[in-house]
């Protein structure tokens, strides 16, 4: 079992910069790849950015190429999410999720393929 906790989240400009962080507990954090989902008022979750186990990949929606940046310290057992120049359309719920094993991090944007989530920490861009 492993243990997800979001935060970071908040009220912010557009424009403005935020980072999320996410804290694991359970099983060994590095066993793990790791993804980042939001969902946004009346609409389905969508797949934001993942990391793999060491860190060494990395995959990003397309949309968010460029102003999101996925990391992870294992010796924290913590990922981050960077997210710059923040838009409103930003404005979600975003929550961090774990896959068990070693995968090609470009084939885990789907949430199915995830074992554990995070209850998801607010963020708010206002214009």
């Amino acid at each position: 079992q492993v243990q997800l906790v979001e935060s970071g989240g908040g009220l912010v400009q557009a424009g403005d910069s935020l980072r999320l962080s996410c804290a694991a507990s359970g099983r060994t954090f590095n066993n793990y790849a790791m993804g980042w989902f939001r969902q946004a008022p009346g609409k389905e979750r969508e797949f934001v950015a993942v990391v793999s186990w060491s860190g060494g990949s990395t995959y990003y929606a397309d949309s968010l190429k460029g102003r999101f940046t996925i990391s992870r310290d294992n010796a924290k057992n913590t990922v981050y999410l960077q997210m710059n120049s923040l838009k409103p359309e930003d404005t979600a719920v975003y929550y961090c999720a774990a896959r068990r094993g070693s995968s090609v991090v470009a084939f885990l944007v789907s949430g199915e393929k995830y074992d554990y989530w995070g209850q998801g920490t607010q963020v708010t861009v206002s214009s």
